[in-house]
Formats: structure tokens, C-alpha cells, sequence
């Protein structure tokens, strides 16, 4: 048996592909790796089929037509055959000492006859040219060493929330609840984190820098520049959570609180692109996001709205939106992302 399955999507990752997959094979043979050659156009299928050769019981290449980031974690998520599911991205990769510890810690769940459905660790970013690597724990706001639910919740401060990057499902879980991911779409991360937590009943934390998340490449789809050119597709992806749940319908307070938070997120996120763009036309899609919120969860739209988050980004005017934008750098230069 197979403890988890390491999905790596890459499209034309010929240049930084092998750094995340020799990180995942520090694994072992309890691990599966699936590489997802996502229809590139360089040397990205000759690197993947070779390490399937010199690793035949661990690495399987499936390759398909070029779908997005989401179709390749779809195709990943249909062939795995591991307990646990976890997506690398090709130009990110995993630390050995917190693999070897995650791998430990599954070992002695199916040991002693346990499972969990989603099991947390912390990221860092890798921020080319930063002298300090911020790690994202949490340890203030889950407990360590024990399997938990929602009520056990603690607060999460706002760059704190459960990434993809700090994220291992339960595969069953995800085949379940029919996770499925849009095509040719950036930014669906946040919908596979998402969609899946109401389903979620274990959780377990391990307090360990398991994720590195590389910032620095100029194509990356978290570059501001390369989100405003998309911000379609960041506006769908908000949309498309938003009609996801009716947020009175998730019972536990505690769950409920935490995804209307994310949310609250994702709409200051697309409110923010679409403030920095100074654009007329992504000032009105600005608008329209907000109106569609109140007209799908009126009760949702007033809590996050007149929240901290939701009357930064609706400051009225060119001086309110210049503050919005300052708050935002802020932020960015506390955090470390994009």
C-alpha cells in the first residue's frame, strides 16, 4: 500500500522540475509520485518518463493535452492510488527532514487502525532575494498531537489560512466529494482547499516546515502583473466559491467562522487586482463581485462587507482606493507573498 500520492502538475518545467521530484522521492516506496506532463512543448515528458524508468514502483507519468493547473490535478487526483493526496508544484519542493516525519506520523495512523482526513503542516516561502524566509505555522491556533475537529478550532491570524501548499486530504475524501477542478483556469487552488472542508471530520497538525513555496519567477501566476492580466479568471474563481455553499447551511460555527474568513480573503484578493489595475471596466467587475455576494448570501455579503477587509476595499473615491492599494503593499511586505 501506497501512504500518499504526490501529484506534480508541470507544463514546460523542464528547467526546475527535478529539484520538487528528487524532494518527494525522499519518500521512499511507501510514497506515489505522479508526474503530470500538462502538454508542454519542451523537455518536460523526456525528464518525467526517465525518473518513471529508474523508479518503476514509485513514479507514473500521465500525459495529456494541456488542460491548466486544475485539469492536471484532476488527472493526478483520478490516478492516485495512495491514502493521502498531496499536489507539489514543479518549481516548488519539499523539505526531507518534515517528509520523513509526515511519512512517520501515516505509518503509525494505519498501525494503529486510524485515518484522518486532512492533515496540516506549515509552508515557507522562498522568496528569491529575501534574507528572511517567512514560515507560516499553526501552532497558536490548532492543536499539535492529537486528531481534532472544527470546535476545536483556535484564531487564525490573516496569514494563517490553510493553503494548498499546507494541505494533505484523504484521497477517498476528495474522490467522494467529487472534487473537480476548472480547466484552463489559474487560481483554483483556493477552491481545492476550499470546496472539500466541509466534508472534513479529522484533522491532524504536525509542526513541521514540510512545503517550500518558490516566489520569484517573472511567469509565476502570483505575480501581480500576471494576476491583473488574468483577473477574469480570479473573479470566477471568487464566483465560483461563492456559489459553493449558502454559509447557514455549514452547521459548525467554528467551520462556518473559518470559511466565511476565507472568503473574506478571496474577495479582497480579487478586489485589490481589480483597484491596482486602474481600470475602469475591472473598477466596475469590482462592483459587480460584491453585488453578486449580496444576491447570493445576503447574511455572508453583511459580515464580510462591513468587516475589517470589506470596508478597506469599498472606500469611496481615487483617495479611498489609494488607501485600499497602501493597505495592500503593507500587507504584502508583512507577509512575503507575490
Amino acid at each position: 500500500m501506497k501512504y500518499i500520492t504526490f501529484a506534480i502538475p508541470c507544463y514546460n518545467s523542464q528547467d526546475y522540475m527535478e529539484r520538487a521530484i528528487e524532494s518527494v522521492l525522499k519518500g521512499g516506496k511507501d510514497i506515489e509520485v505522479i508526474i503530470v506532463n500538462d502538454g508542454s512543448k519542451d523537455g518536460t515528458e523526456e525528464i518525467a518518463r526517465r525518473y518513471e524508468r529508474e523508479y518503476p514502483d514509485i513514479v507514473r507519468v500521465v500525459s495529456q493535452e494541456n488542460g491548466g493547473h486544475g485539469e492536471a490535478v484532476n488527472s493526478g487526483l483520478l490516478h492516485a492510488q495512495g491514502k493521502y493526496f498531496k499536489v507539489v508544484d514543479s518549481d516548488d519542493w519539499l523539505d526531507e527532514e518534515a517528509l520523513l516525519k509526515i511519512m512517520e506520523t501515516l505509518r503509525r495512523f494505519e498501525e494503529n487502525g486510524e485515518e484522518v482526513d486532512m492533515l496540516i503542516s506549515n509552508y515557507v516561502y522562498e522568496k528569491v532575494g529575501a534574507s528572511h524566509k517567512k514560515v507560516i505555522h499553526y501552532r497558536n491556533c490548532l492543536p499539535q498531537d492529537q486528531v481534532f475537529g472544527w470546535s476545536d478550532l483556535g484564531h487564525f491570524r490573516i496569514d494563517q489560512y490553510i493553503l494548498m501548499h499546507s494541505v494533505i486530504y484523504r484521497t477517498e475524501l476528495l474522490k467522494l466529494c467529487q472534487l473537480h477542478l476548472p480547466k484552463h483556469t489559474f487560481y483554483v487552488d483556493n477552491i481545492y482547499v476550499y470546496y472539500p472542508l466541509p466534508h472534513v471530520r479529522t484533522i491532524y497538525y504536525l509542526d513541521v516546515n514540510l512545503y517550500r513555496y518558490y516566489i520569484g519567477r517573472d511567469d509565476q501566476s502570483v505575480n501581480e502583473k500576471n494576476m491583473i492580466k488574468r483577473i477574469d479568471q480570479q473573479l470566477y474563481v471568487n464566483q465560483t466559491m461563492i456559489d459553493m455553499y449558502q454559509m447557514k447551511m455549514i452547521s459548525n460555527k467554528k467551520l462556518r467562522s473559518y470559511m466565511i474568513k476565507y472568503l473574506a480573503i478571496m474577495m479582497t484578493v480579487s478586489s485589490i487586482i481589480c483597484i491596482r489595475s486602474k481600470k475602469e471596466e475591472n473598477l466596475k467587475k469590482k462592483k459587480e463581485l460584491w453585488t453578486y455576494l449580496k444576491r447570493k448570501d445576503y447574511k455572508t455579503y453583511f459580515k464580510i462587507r462591513y468587516g475589517i477587509l470589506g470596508q478597506t476595499m469599498n472606500l469611496p473615491g481615487r483617495s479611498g482606493r489609494k488607501i485600499s492599494s497602501m493597505g495592500y503593499s503593507v500587507m504584502r511586505r508583512i507577509i512575503g507573498f507575490n
